[in-house]
């Protein structure tokens, strides 16, 4: 089994802002699949087949919590775990799929880094970065936490499609 991670905070005030793009790809990926809330786990779970997704309602800082019971109950290691996840190392519209590489500060990925045993599991990073050089005023810590602009929310849709379609193609579930 495969448990895919969407990384954001819950609550209606954080829909649509760059810091849940984790549970924007989850719901893209997923068709708008209904999700169920499962307190055990802290978190919405959808599975298919051999896929877990979950989206954790602990807010960003407390990711791994969640993370870990979900892991425990059904067993799985470093290798059965994807996180995606905002990153605003990587400009709007760019994404990277690695494993052990992850942004220089993410509370949500450092939760999660110290609630597993092994850091080395594979990450979808969706760059979110948008600011422009004049731009960078604002701090990371209130950018992300702003919402996507209409065009912005294009743009993430489109990148969220391909990084989609290369996990599959990654975890051998694109159909070929």
């Amino acid at each position: 089994m495969k448990l895919i991670v969407g990384l954001g905070n819950p609550g209606n005030e954080y829909l649509n802002t760059r810091h849940n793009a984790g549970f924007v790809f989850i719901d893209q990926f997923t068709g708008g699949a209904r999700f169920s809330p499962e307190s055990k786990f802290e978190s919405l779970i959808y599975r298919d087949k051999d896929v877990l997704f979950i989206k954790p309602q602990t807010f960003m800082n407390e990711s791994g919590r969640a993370v870990r019971k979900v892991m425990d109950f059904y067993k799985l290691s470093a290798n059965d775990l994807i996180l995606v996840h905002d990153d605003l190392d990587l400009k709007l519209g760019e994404y990277k799929i690695q494993t052990g590489i992850g942004p220089k500060v993410h509370n949500g990925v450092s939760s999660v880094e110290t609630s597993v045993p092994d850091k080395n599991f594979l990450r979808v990073r969706l760059g979110i970065d948008n600011r422009g050089e004049l731009g960078r005023v604002v701090s990371g810590a209130d950018y992300v936490l702003g919402k996507f602009g209409k065009e912005e929310a294009e743009e993430m849709e489109e990148t969220i499609e391909e990084a989609a379609d290369e996990l599959l193609v990654a975890l051998g579930l694109d159909g070929e």
